[in-house]
């Protein structure tokens, strides 16, 4: 029975409610929080700042927050769609690959052995250690049959020996692991202007070769076997495709550490609204991924007022039944 896709039309429309969806959000970071802020005071505090005590909390704390998780949220979206395109996997999830736990090693790596190192080398450091996570957990996988299923137990078991090392690195080098625990929390908080400026390049040029290479990413998601028939160069397209995954899922563990999930999530939704052409499924997954975690950081704020819930929980407790939805419909 032959799936309904959407229309060009409707796709089209979901572009800007998706938007919209996130503006919505980012409102809410503006105005919700340990204090409220009046929704109709937004515009006048943001477009003139001053010297109040409202005007310093939007602009030194809650508008840099707001940015950070729309990009890492962005990133992370897009990271999910690109891997489980070149994976033909649907449970292909930076997290569940063991992208983000490598990140995070590779993070806590460079701290403790280069703790003079800057911050803008925390990319490339969780780039290589998403890098070499993600082709471990491959290389489990197809030691005994590449599937979606065995794919996703290699990562997770990938991650959990990532997360160990990490820990016996806090324990045995402690005052030195410390610099790099607000970073690896899963957390946005204490996220300022900086943060914006460390992972704002990285992200906004992996967004944009992501979506420059769509129409190889539809052709890799046909198979190898068609791709090669459509004169498709499958070893280099799918190389690009996962280094470019692996790379906006690092620069997302930069600065927030791992939060799963957000890339198993969102390119589903985005696939349902749109359809499978990634033309119009990746800017879908990048709106869609910003408003999650936007929105999740919000909900963090709120459910436990004055003090903080790690945003990393709460989107875990909505993507834990989620990914075993989808590993049974996988089956």
């Amino acid at each position: 029975m032959a799936l309904t896709r959407p229309g060009v039309l409707t796709r089209i429309t979901w572009l800007p409610l998706c938007a919209a969806l996130l503006l919505l959000a980012g409102l809410a970071s503006l105005a919700l929080g340990a204090s409220d802020l009046p929704l109709n005071r937004l515009p006048g505090l943001l477009l003139h700042p001053d010297t109040s005590t409202e005007s310093l909390v939007i602009h030194t704390l809650r508008l840099p927050r707001t940015l950070v998780a729309a990009l890492a949220g962005a990133g992370l979206g897009v990271s999910g769609l690109l891997l489980q395109a070149v994976t033909r996997n649907p449970l292909a999830d930076p997290g569940i690959l063991g992208v983000e736990a490598g990140g995070a090693l590779g993070i806590l790596t460079a701290v403790v052995f280069f703790p003079a190192a800057p911050a803008w080398l925390f990319v490339p450091a969780a780039f290589a250690g998403g890098l070499l996570a993600a082709l471990a957990a491959y290389s489990v996988a197809r030691s005994v049959g590449v599937t979606p299923l065995r794919l996703a137990l290699a990562g997770v078991a990938v991650a959990s020996l990532a997360g160990a090392a990490s820990r016996a690195i806090q324990i045995l080098w402690e005052e030195r692991a410390q610099a790099a625990l607000s970073t690896l929390a899963g957390s946005l908080a204490g996220r300022g202007w900086e943060h914006v400026a460390q992972i704002a390049p990285w992200m906004l040029v992996g967004l944009l070769l992501a979506l420059l290479l769509t129409p190889r990413v539809n052709v890799l998601a046909l198979g190898e076997d068609v791709a090669r028939g459509l004169g498709a160069r499958t070893e280099r397209d799918s190389a690009l495709v996962t280094l470019l995954g692996v790379l906006l899922a690092a620069a997302s563990v930069s600065v927030v550490g791992p939060i799963g999930f957000v890339g198993l999530i969102v390119p589903h939704a985005a696939r349902v609204l749109v359809g499978p052409d990634h033309r119009f499924s990746l800017p879908v997954s990048a709106l869609l991924g910003a408003a999650m975690l936007v929105g999740a950081d919000v909900a963090a704020r709120l459910v436990d007022r004055p003090a903080e819930t790690p945003v990393g929980i709460l989107v875990a407790a909505v993507g834990a039944p989620f990914f075993v939805l989808i590993a049974r419909r996988s089956r």
